[in-house]
């Protein structure tokens, strides 16, 4: 559990913001300046708040009334950075024994080879940072953060340095370290597919203030206080469990109560839970469902609200059967010929090859093959 309730100022820029969670990870979200990363400061202890009360698991790290501040190296706090950060004269056994130095003997209860056969690092054991990859940095910087027996994992924008393929292989070692030490996270980001994928409770911070937390499907709904400003910034979420894969074609069939998504390839194992993104540039509206087309996903819904302007751009919230929200873009001319208002009925609209599978991908799960209900084939 993790409770903040703090401000500080820095210049211009005003801090004041109060959360709390007990989630496994926790993110942090909203574009770059809004205060993600000055609430890790406060939290590691870099920064002293004017005023606040931040708490780990019971333990109190700062109460301004009644002069608490306990020091960073006392907090058992460990920190990931997107540069990584390591020692270059030391070498990688090296910095992840620095990061066990700073348990006490009685404290460290993580195992130094269990987090080596994880990270999978123990080929780079004896070489310096300067010759590691920057997936193979990353991957140390998390290991040495961990032998620290932290009581919290922050990580700030861990993988904005890194290319797509260093990327998804970095995010599915979180995902390993998640589910295998216990340790909760806090985790920074401004990617929608990140927290979908690793989160399962958001913080959205703007302008230093809180101004939405909740469920991943929650806060990327209807809501526009994580879109980007333009179209290609709205997203939404939608949870939905594995039914199983349509081995002939190689696909997977996600259950939702607005229909079936379909994913290309495996996606994880059957009953799994998962979270999709959806673009709203993504998605085709249809007050009718449609036939004999090549679209797979028809997810059925009502008209939540039509924002319009005089602008040449329309955005459609879908509440869905049973739940979650999509946000949709259109053209106005399109919404006003389907004279789309709240609570009429429509459908969704989403291509296989727009939904990237990889987002959600489980490290290691085989999915069970099997044919769609009643043998179908879709």
């Amino acid at each position: 559990m993790i409770r903040f309730n703090a401000a500080v100022a820095l210049g211009a820029f005003r801090l004041d913001a109060a959360f709390e969670s007990d989630a496994r990870v926790v993110a942090l979200f909203g574009r770059s300046g809004a205060g993600k990363s000055v609430t890790i400061a406060l939290i590691a202890g870099v920064l002293r708040p004017e005023r606040g009360t931040i708490a780990i698991s019971g333990h109190v790290l700062v109460d301004t009334e009644k002069g608490i501040f306990l020091p960073k190296h006392a907090r058992r706090i460990g920190v990931v950075y997107q540069d990584a950060r390591l020692f270059p004269h030391l070498t990688v056994r090296q910095n992840l024994m620095f990061g066990r130095w700073f348990a006490g003997r009685a404290e460290q209860t993580i195992d130094f080879d269990a987090v080596v056969d994880t990270l999978g690092i123990g080929h780079l054991l004896a070489r310096r940072p300067g010759r590691l990859s920057g997936g193979e940095r990353q991957r140390v910087a998390i290991g040495r953060a961990l032998l620290s027996s932290p009581r919290l994992l922050l990580m700030d924008e861990p993988l904005a340095a890194l290319d797509d393929e260093r990327r998804r292989e970095v995010l599915s070692l979180i995902e390993r370290l998640r589910d295998a030490f216990g340790v909760p996270i806090v985790y920074v980001s401004h990617d929608v597919d990140e927290v979908a994928r690793l989160a399962s409770r958001v913080v959205v911070i703007d302008d230093g203030r809180v101004v939405a937390v909740g469920a991943v499907d929650e806060v990327f709904g209807p809501s526009q206080v994580h879109a980007g400003e333009t179209r290609f910034g709205r997203s939404s979420v939608l949870t939905g469990r594995i039914a199983g894969m349509h081995a002939g074609y190689g696909l997977t069939e996600i259950e939702h109560p607005g229909g079936a998504i379909w994913l290309a390839g495996p996606a994880g194992a059957v009953g799994r839970e998962v979270h999709l993104v959806v673009r709203a540039t993504d998605i085709t509206l249809a007050t009718a469902r449609p036939q004999n087309i090549s679209v797979r996903t028809v997810l059925a819904g009502t008209v939540g609200q039509v924002e319009k302007d005089d602008g040449p751009l329309a955005a459609v919230t879908i509440a869905l059967k049973g739940h979650g929200h999509l946000v949709a873009m259109t053209t106005r001319m399109a919404a006003d010929e389907l004279s789309l208002k709240p609570g009429d009925p429509v459908f969704a609209l989403i291509k296989t090859v727009a939904l990237d599978e990889r987002s959600i991908a489980s490290s290691g799960a085989s999915p069970r093959a099997e044919q769609p209900p009643g043998g179908s084939q879709r």
